[in-house]
């Protein structure tokens, strides 16, 4: 088991605080402890980065581009040490830890790398020249799904811009923060341009917004949480970035392949258990092919038996805690209660495992769009099929929602997708299952947060604009 340390000013420092536990999902065993942090280490981890902000944010970019390259280096060389972190901090499989969990934050550190290499061009406007600054501190609160890509969503921006962060991950999988802050520290950046603090939202994660010399939040998590941050941020008139979760809906339009359609959306929706905030957790079909689609929906679904995350051959591993497997069960039995028609899985359907947070795959047909299991981010594998009448109560049912991350629609017509596409309020949709795009804007719509990240837009949120008139 690991020890209860933080990272502050360039050191690891052994906490003597109240420690939390950390438990592997799959065994409910502990697999380690990080410390209760206080406001006074809040306060030292500010203090720190705020020192440091003053010669990191007049570092050159060639200096910044030096420094990520040794941090992309470090974590190739630990990207086995990386995923198998994951998979015991957060339970996802290690087919989905090696593949996604641990290589989609090299892209992101990538991506940075990159646009740092370009030149940076000095904008005019009349007799004004246009610059970009840093930000300045970032307090930086980061969720347990995919914990090291949500940290290096926030973290390589930030540092590219010239800023200095603390981070607060979640006390759910904090592990990998571990790992990470391990290789930030071979890469010798400047003590206190990065900091590493652990603890609860309402403790640590409060004292972090709430203080004065935080110039920036950027913080993913639920809606609930995301609100507070918001009005806390607000006091101050303090910089926020908002990323909340969603309730993507995958819409198969009359002349769309069905047959691929529902496959690829039964994957997407289970993925990581289905703890993805872009998951597209509503099936939208025709009326006409509702049975077909569950037909389908059934045999996909049953590919996604709960089993031991470690092996390779598992599609479906434990949810993160006993807290989420509950919330789920409840929806699932929510469900039923409102009238859907239990397709596969549920909440009382056996799993194999006597230990563990597993819950079954499962899959509801005839759900009412404004039903709770068709409004409410679940998080979890939990898939609703709608059946709609026609093109324009698919769009209505697509936008009826509180949220507006993701979705995708499918239809034989590029043109006719491209179309619907467009009149769906979300921040990302794909077309026929196209590709992930790591230099395209993430964010969403409505509930679904402020803000972007991601490729340059995600770099210009750690950035100020100011105008020298000559």
């Amino acid at each position: 088991m690991s020890s209860a340390r933080i990272y502050l000013s360039g050191k690891w420092i052994n906490c003597e605080r109240e420690e939390i536990v950390v438990l592997n999902p799959a065994t409910e065993e502990p697999i380690g402890v990080v410390p209760e942090c206080t406001k006074d280490d809040v306060n030292q981890a500010v203090w720190a980065a705020k020192s440091a902000f003053a010669e990191w944010s007049t570092s050159t970019r060639e200096e910044r581009l030096e420094f990520l390259q040794r941090i992309l280096a470090g974590m190739q060389r630990r990207q086995e040490d990386i995923a198998a972190t994951i998979v015991s901090d957060v339970g996802t499989p290690i087919r989905i830890a090696s593949r996604i969990q641990a290589t989609l934050p090299l892209t992101d550190i990538q991506t940075y790398i990159d646009l740092l290499g370009e030149d940076a061009e000095e904008t005019r406007i009349a007799n004004s020249i246009i610059v970009r600054e840093p930000v300045g501190v970032v307090a930086a609160i980061t969720p347990w799904n995919y914990p090291l890509h949500q940290i290096m969503a926030k973290l390589a921006p930030a540092l590219a811009a010239g800023c200095t962060i603390v981070l607060k991950p979640s006390e759910v999988a904090p592990m990998v923060a571990d790992v990470l802050f391990e290789i930030l520290d071979e890469a010798g950046l400047p003590p206190g341009v990065v900091n590493l603090l652990h603890g609860r939202g309402p403790t640590v994660g409060e004292a972090l917004i709430s203080h004065p010399d935080v110039d920036m939040v950027s913080f993913t998590g639920s809606v609930g949480a995301g609100g507070h941050v918001a009005s806390l941020a607000a006091t101050q008139i303090k910089r926020v970035t908002l990323e909340l979760g969603g309730k993507s809906a995958n819409v198969v339009l009359p002349d769309g392949d069905l047959v691929t359609a529902v496959k690829v959306g039964v994957s997407n929706a289970f993925l990581n258990g289905g703890q993805t905030c872009t998951a597209w957790t509503r099936l939208l079909v025709p009326a006409a092919q509702h049975e077909e689609a569950l037909e389908i929906a059934h045999a996909a679904a049953a590919k996604f038996v709960p089993g031991d995350p470690m092996d390779p051959a598992t599609k479906l591993g434990p949810l993160v805690s006993a807290e989420q497997r509950q919330r789920v069960l409840d929806y699932m039995r929510r469900g039923v209660l409102d009238g859907a028609r239990l397709v596969i899985g549920g909440a009382s359907a056996r799993v194999e495992q006597e230990k563990g947070y597993y819950v079954p795959a499962t899959v509801f047909g005839n759900v009412d769009p404004s039903s709770m299991i068709a409004q409410d981010e679940i998080f979890g594998p939990v898939l609703s099929v709608i059946p709609y009448r026609d093109e324009t109560e698919a769009l209505e049912i697509a936008n009826n929602s509180p949220y507006g991350l993701h979705g995708a629609v499918w239809s034989g017509d590029r043109d006719r997708a491209l179309a619907f596409a467009r009149r769906v309020r979300t921040g990302q949709i794909d077309i026929n299952g196209a590709a992930h795009n790591p230099l395209a804007p993430f964010g969403g719509f409505k509930k679904s947060g402020l803000g972007r990240e991601l490729g340059s837009a995600g770099l210009d949120e750690f950035l100020e604009t100011k105008a020298i008139q000559l």
